[in-house]
């Protein structure tokens, strides 16, 4: 049958009213009739509950964007490969979805409405399937990865390197997936810190949050020869081919892991394009990376490192820039100026993306060529503040392009999430927090 969006549209809205409840009434009914499925699921349900909502408000919204639905389903199901999900999973979740927009769009529901969300999950179920049976043919649901140095930068900050028990294919700026063996079933995604590698080590950045159950425990209780799971590489911020233009690169806390991977993926093509990379910390004690960035710049003479203190008293050094720009990395973006000639990427907390984005289109820099992946991290909502409602595609693409990233992963904005569902305090940043 050809579905109409508006009836998908109407009932979805009813639940939104109620989000709380109706994903509470979904997972009971779900768990009740089929107990074996909450092994599948995390500990705590609140973060959980929200990308039901956000992947139930991408089906409904997507409808009028076949192809862009097709993709992310795709992504889904690939995603749902490390989970556990098999096919004959699919039927149990869709009786629980319908028996929930029965109940809750009850004076809009109809046998009309009933046969389209019927139609639309099962073509959203049969996506999520064939992506995940093409990538099992070529790809491990996960990787185990041990850990072959743990460098502890800070109190809550560490630097791991691990090697993956097999090939991991990743471009310079994506991210993977992480569980810990503390923390069965919760992931966190990470941004890997370097290029690949000829013996396939990967670096990640991580910095521990208050209640933090993932980074947390990479940080502090995780040492040489513990062994993680990496899910398969995600994210777009990655170089374009065809672009010769020179870079700048605008990373906040740990969002540097991505922009060093790509210098160094610069570095090993031989590629001149001259990189300025704009690196913001709250204090110089929080340049946790700092050593290392200058080496590359006196081994790279196309990269200018620039350190950027928000919250350094008058006169604070790193001990090699006397003069150093101070204050919120889209302030002194705006004013050194001079980008519209540049390839953007910008990595770190939700909000720092937003800013940066909105000052470098100010200055002229067209938002194809800013590259974030900031989209992707608000599938992730913060507990800070109501659930924001899942925007039509059009509408959703005014912040910027889906270009690439760094917001969506340390992980830490569904670190926060659950933080707040148990009790805990945490801040809600996006994956690149400082």
């Amino acid at each position: 049958m050809s579905l109409d969006p508006r009836i998908l549209k109407e009932s979805f809205s009813r639940l939104e009213n109620e989000p709380g409840k109706a994903a509470g009434f979904f997972y009971g009914r779900l768990f009740a009739e089929n107990p074996r499925l909450r092994a599948l699921f995390p500990p705590a349900m609140g973060a959980q509950c929200d990308r039901l909502f956000h992947a139930l408000g991408r089906i409904v919204w997507s409808q009028d964007s076949p192809d862009e639905l097709s993709a992310y389903l795709a992504r889904l199901g690939r995603d749902h490969r490390r989970f556990g999900v098999l096919p004959e999973h699919y039927p149990a979740v869709g009786a629980a979805l319908i028996a929930t927009l029965r109940t809750f769009a009850a004076e809009v529901w109809s046998a009309e409405a009933e046969a389209a969300w019927s139609a639309a999950y099962r073509s959203a179920c049969d996506t999520m399937i064939a992506a995940a049976e093409r990538d099992a043919a070529t790809a491990p649901p996960w990787w185990v990865a041990e850990v072959v140095e743990h460098d502890r930068r800070a109190a809550d900050l560490a630097v791991l390197t691990l090697r993956p028990d097999a090939s991991l294919p990743y471009t310079a700026g994506q991210y993977v997936p992480v569980q810990t063996a503390r923390w069965p079933r919760v992931w966190r995604p990470y941004s890997i810190a370097n290029a690949p590698r000829p013996d396939g080590l990967l670096s990640l950045h991580v910095r521990a949050l208050p209640a933090g159950w993932v980074s947390g425990a990479l940080v502090r209780h995780t040492r040489r020869g513990d062994t993680v799971l990496l899910g398969p590489a995600m994210g777009t911020m990655t170089l374009d081919p065809d672009s010769g233009r020179d870079l700048l690169l605008v990373a906040g806390g740990t969002g540097l892991a991505p922009a060093k991977a790509l210098v160094e993926q610069l570095a090993a093509s031989g590629h001149r394009r001259d990189v300025h990379l704009l690196m913001g910390a709250r204090t110089a004690r929080d340049l946790y990376d700092l050593a290392d960035l200058r080496r590359l710049e006196s081994e790279h003479p196309w990269l200018k490192v620039v350190p950027v203190l928000s919250d350094a008293p008058d006169g604070e050094r790193d001990g090699d820039v006397p003069h150093r720009p101070h204050g919120p990395l889209p302030d002194v973006l705006e004013r050194l100026g001079g980008w519209d000639g540049h390839d953007a990427y910008v990595a770190g907390p939700a909000p720092m993306v937003r800013r940066t984005v909105t000052v470098l289109q100010r200055l002229g820099l067209p938002l194809t060529r800013v590259h974030h992946d900031l989209l992707r991290a608000e599938e992730i909502p913060s507990p800070d503040g109501p659930r924001p409602r899942v925007q039509p595609p059009g509408q959703a693409r005014s912040v910027g392009s889906v270009g690439s990233v760094g917001s969506v992963g340390s992980g830490e904005a569904a670190e926060a999430t659950e933080a707040a569902v148990s009790g805990g305090t945490g801040v809600a940043r996006q994956r690149h927090g400082g």
